[in-house]
């Protein structure tokens, strides 16, 4: 019986070496292919992020200067509306936040809000939405600013906290240069965030910055 078994796992073993021998060597070329095309997707879809972003940013400039303030309103965050800072420095607690809703119900009256306080004096700054959109906000022409995403260009001595407020979101900066007759001390900038939501880009807060004393 014993001679019998040492034949049949021989015979096994050489069977079992046979099919072994008889499997598909891994393509190291597929799979070096397949990385570069998931780079190459990785790559489209940062670039496809940013040309959204763009294009969503010139939007909002585009509605402001326009005065076309139902444009504006259809690019605000649906459920978490959105804050208006006068300056740099983001004050979850202070700074006027509305939801879409009642942005669109406020927009076209004369009530006024208490958007912030004066740098300097410290006054309280009371306008309507459409004067403190118009004349704060839009100050300036930022349709021929200078153009940046997730990335500071403009930045003076008050405390900038956007990525500490708005870490996971993305950001986009329009920024005009001073002149040389103020020492260039008369810059401005213009920064939007904005939050992707059920596959677009929304805007959740809209933050101007500009020399403080």
């Amino acid at each position: 019986m014993r001679k019998l078994l040492i034949p049949l796992v021989v015979l096994s073993l050489v069977v079992a070496c046979k099919k072994e021998a008889g499997k598909p060597v891994p393509n190291v070329i597929d799979s070096i292919a397949q990385n570069k095309t998931d780079s190459a997707g990785t790559v489209q879809n940062i670039v496809n992020k940013e040309a959204v972003l763009k294009q969503t940013n010139d939007e909002v400039l585009k509605a402001l200067k326009n005065k076309d303030y139902t444009s504006f309103a259809a690019l605000i965050h649906p459920e978490k509306g959105i804050r208006f800072s006068m300056y740099a420095f983001v004050d979850i607690k202070g700074d006027k936040h509305f939801s879409k809703a009642d942005f669109e119900k406020y927009q076209p009256t004369k009530t006024l809000f208490t958007w912030g306080a004066h740098d300097g004096s410290g006054d309280p700054y009371k306008a309507t939405v459409n004067d403190y959109l118009g004349k704060w906000v839009f100050s300036k022409d930022f349709t021929a600013s200078q153009y940046s995403l997730n990335k500071f260009i403009g930045g003076g001595n008050s405390l900038n906290n956007l990525k500490e407020i708005y870490p996971k979101d993305n950001f986009t900066e329009n920024y005009i240069k001073g002149t040389e007759k103020n020492g260039e001390m008369d810059w401005k900038t213009l920064r939007f965030v904005f939050e992707e939501f059920q596959g677009k880009y929304y805007l959740i807060a809209v933050v101007n910055d500009q020399w403080t004393i």
